[in-house]
């Protein structure tokens, strides 16, 4: 592939210009803004200086899973180059570029690093590098072995007491370059399009996403929400609910028992709270299934509920609602909440409250006061982390989290969007 073909934004020359005069390190990252070119790029760098490498030699391509690295990284490649010249396969963790042979792995936990134990890489490519286990790295770097082996990376930052940035991006010594880049860089974007992808991120993720700073989480979490609930208020629930569902958390130790119900637009367009259920009272467990019973009936009353999302750590409550469920004839499958990573959780909700496409009726006050109060906890190391102490509430959190998981991928890649004022 020529470059002449492509167009390349200033900040993307200057990388390749540093390739093309022999300025790369043994560790090249390139970190910052979401959209700001740096993957695709990257993408183009890892291709031109593969093409040059000898053929006798190992490479790698990671990501966070080997799904992310097919979406983020494979596919944008072999439309880059072309299948004759990149093709893959995910079953055999293997591909084929230009003739050389390229391993595909990925890196979601801590055993992943056992996963490239053993082997000698000519080079190495990493998609979000700071997704990955501190122990994965260390041993990557030890297989980039060959002479003039380099390893080529993405970020976006994280918190400034993250493994990646402490112990490799502000040490002096390490043969490491590090080119930031932010999404005012990539002049190929329509400014109404940077606008609405700015919406999409509030708080300690924008500083991060938008702005490529690497700070720490603090403060409000749901920024948007709690500088003006009222506005994602309404009185009515709108006309054009196409799914209604339901999640619930169980409580302990202080914490309260939260359900809510929750309905998605037509299109996937809006999520709107309904109802809610609120108990923090001690009840035996007894007490508590009659009161999802109803709660359920209640729901269907009004909207089409089929669905209802259970806390899944607590098997025994949910066989006792299934078989009450059952035996009261409530038609209306309870299944275990996926229970994804909190972060992501968090994120679209954020996505959802910046971009205008949530809301909630007055009706769930517990619901409203949980996404006001919403905030970071203080950690040693600066890391991530709802604050759940029993002093905010966040189990209508949880339970409002559930009852969208199953729908989260899809909503989340709505666009165009009418966002409002």
């Amino acid at each position: 592939m020529s470059d002449d073909k492509l167009i390349f934004t200033q900040k993307q020359q200057e990388l390749m210009s540093m390739f093309k005069h022999g300025q790369l390190h043994r560790l090249n990252l390139l970190e910052g803004s979401v959209r700001s070119g740096k993957t695709w790029i990257s993408l183009i760098l890892w291709q031109a200086w593969i093409a040059e490498q000898p053929k006798n030699r190992f490479y790698l391509m990671t990501g966070k899973t080997l799904q992310t690295l097919k979406r983020n990284c494979l596919l944008p490649l072999q439309e880059l180059i072309g299948e004759n010249n990149f093709d893959f396969s995910l079953s055999a963790k293997e591909g084929k570029m230009f003739g050389r042979t390229i391993m595909l792995e990925g890196a979601n936990d801590a055993k992943s690093e056992y996963k490239i134990r053993g082997i000698t890489l000519g080079g190495a490519y990493a998609d979000e590098l700071t997704l990955y286990p501190e122990d994965f790295f260390t041993m990557l770097l030890s297989r980039l072995s060959e002479t003039g082996a380099k390893l080529i990376a993405t970020t976006n930052p994280d918190n400034p007491g993250h493994w990646l940035k402490k112990k490799y991006i502000d040490v002096p010594d390490i043969n490491m370059l590090c080119i930031k880049f932010l999404i005012g860089d990539n002049t190929t974007l329509d400014p109404e399009y940077v606008s609405s992808i700015k919406r999409e991120y509030q708080g300690v993720f924008y500083d991060r996403f938008i702005l490529g700073r690497w700070v720490t989480a603090e403060g409000a979490i749901y920024t948007t929400f709690a500088n003006d609930p009222k506005h994602f208020v309404i009185s009515e629930p709108p006309s054009d609910l196409a799914i209604v569902t339901i999640g619930f958390d169980f409580g302990g130790n202080g914490s309260a028992h939260a359900g809510v119900c929750t309905g998605i637009t037509r299109g996937y367009q809006q999520v709107v709270t309904l109802d809610e259920y609120y108990r923090k009272q001690v009840i035996s467990p007894e007490t508590l299934i009659t009161d999802i019973c109803d709660f359920i009936v209640r729901c269907q009353r009004k909207y089409k509920v089929f669905d209802a999302y259970f806390d899944s750590a607590e098997t025994t409550l949910i066989e006792g609602v299934r078989r009450a469920v059952s035996k009261r004839k409530i038609k209306c499958n309870i299944r275990n909440a996926r229970k994804g990573a909190i972060l992501e959780r968090i994120r679209f909700y954020q996505m959802l409250q910046g971009t205008d496409r949530y809301r909630i009726l007055g009706c769930c006050p517990h619901t409203i006061e949980a996404f006001s109060s919403a905030v970071w906890k203080k950690t040693k190391d600066g890391s991530d982390e709802r604050l759940d102490d029993g002093t905010v509430n966040i189990d209508n959190l949880d339970a409002q989290e559930y009852s969208t998981e199953t729908y989260q991928e899809i909503i989340g890649r709505v666009e165009n969007y009418n966002y409002g004022g």
